[in-house]
C-alpha cells in the first residue's frame, strides 16, 4: 500500500513539473532575441573553438604532427566555410543595417546642431542637457584645443 503511494506521489510531482510552464502561462517566443546567435554565428563559432581546440591538443602533446595538420586543414576550411556564411548572411540583411545607420548619422547631425554633441568623447546627449551623459564635461563648450 505505501508503495502504491509513493508511485502515486511521485507520479504526481512529475505531472505538475511538466504542465507547470503551461499552469503558469510561460511560452517560448516565436523571434529571435538580440542576443542570440544565429545558425551562420553559432557555426563560425564552433568551427573557431574547434579549431582553437586543436591547437591547444598539439601544444599539449595530445595530437602528433600529422593528425595535427589533417585536423588543421579540415577545421581551416571549415572555419573559412563558416565565416564566409556568416558575412553572406550579414550582408543579406545590409539593406536594414543601412537604414539604422542612416539614422544614427541623421541623429548626430541633429545632436550637432542642437549642440548637445559631446565636444570630448562624441557622446550624443539628449536635448536640453548641460552635461555628457557619458564623461560628464560641459557640452555647452567645446573643449579648447
Amino acid at each position: 500500500m505505501t508503495l502504491y503511494v509513493g508511485v502515486a506521489l511521485v507520479t504526481a510531482a512529475v505531472v505538475l513539473f511538466l504542465l507547470h510552464p503551461v499552469i503558469q502561462g510561460i511560452h517560448a517566443s516565436l523571434e529571435r532575441e538580440d542576443d542570440e546567435l544565429t545558425e551562420t554565428e553559432a557555426r563560425k563559432r564552433v568551427a573557431l573553438l574547434a579549431l582553437r581546440d586543436v591547437e591547444y591538443d598539439f601544444l599539449a602533446g595530445k595530437l602528433d604532427e600529422d593528425d595535427y595538420r589533417t585536423m588543421k586543414a579540415k577545421l581551416t576550411a571549415e572555419a573559412l566555410d563558416a565565416l564566409a556564411a556568416d558575412e553572406a548572411a550579414k550582408g543579406a540583411g545590409s539593406h536594414t543595417g543601412t537604414a539604422a545607420i542612416e539614422a544614427e548619422i541623421a541623429a548626430i547631425r541633429q545632436g550637432i546642431q542642437v549642440g548637445v554633441l559631446c565636444h570630448d568623447c562624441g557622446y550624443n546627449n539628449p536635448v536640453g542637457s548641460r552635461f555628457c551623459s557619458a564623461c560628464g564635461r560641459s557640452v555647452a563648450e567645446p573643449v579648447p584645443s
